[in-house]
């Protein structure tokens, strides 16, 4: 099946939801030069990594996959996710092509949550959260809400992911070559919100075989405070 087949493929796979206010972009297209292999397989707790994502997300109606992997294809497709394949090279190309598809499937979308398939730790009632919050806001088409945590006391980290208003489509629709959703965070920080996860560890990716090792780690402590951890 060509790359145009495969996508159209998945676009009919995202059936029209009503009333709702979100859908969810999972960016999965990384190369993972870093981690030395195909990071969102890798093992994480008994399963494939992405399967977190997957988990995370999981009350969001629209939501799609976005990668460049045949194995992710066929875990996704075994999981009845849609998901979309594609050959583009760059961050801005997943961008697109994610909401794009969502948009065919639901046009009236009011926002978009654009999650990394990398965060393990990340948890669903963290993400159901800032759903619920920006379902709740008076000028959801203007807010972008974007995770944070505190430090040990310290300013607020802030990192993914990150829900833009449907005031921000056309933008991420036609980002610059290369880039990704930060150039619109950058050019409307005014209305940029943040929402607090339950651990500094929600915000944590797995760049390497280290930091796998190190948020498998972090987990079996989280769960003694978080019992939602890993669940």
């Amino acid at each position: 099946m060509n790359a145009c087949a495969r996508t159209e493929s998945a676009l009919r796979s995202i059936s029209p939801m009503k009333n709702e206010a979100v859908g969810a972009v999972i960016m999965a297209s990384g190369l993972a030069r870093r981690f030395g292999s195909n990071k969102l397989l890798a093992d994480f707790g008994g399963e494939p990594m992405l399967c977190r994502a997957l988990a995370a997300t999981a009350g969001i109606a629209p939501r799609l996959v976005v990668t460049r992997s045949e194995e992710v294809h066929r875990l996704c497709t075994a999981l009845d996710v849609p998901v979309l394949l594609h050959a583009l090279p760059h961050r801005s190309d997943t961008v697109r092509l994610g909401l794009s598809a969502l948009l065919r499937g639901q046009p009236a979308l009011c926002g978009c949550l654009f999650v990394p398939g990398d965060q393990p730790l990340l948890r669903r009632s963290t993400v159901d959260g800032m759903c619920a919050a920006f379902a709740a806001s008076q000028e959801k088409e203007r807010d972008i809400f974007r995770l944070c945590a505190p430090e040990n006391g310290s300013p607020f980290t802030v990192g993914s992911p990150v829900l833009f208003g449907r005031e921000y489509f056309d933008a991420l629709l036609h980002l610059p070559e290369g880039k990704g959703g930060g150039v619109v965070l950058r050019q409307h920080t005014e209305c940029v919100r943040l929402f607090a996860a339950g651990h500094p560890a929600e915000l944590e990716d797995a760049d390497t075989p280290e930091a796998l090792q190190n948020l498998l780690t972090q987990e079996a402590a989280l769960k003694k405070v978080l019992p939602e951890a890993g669940d």
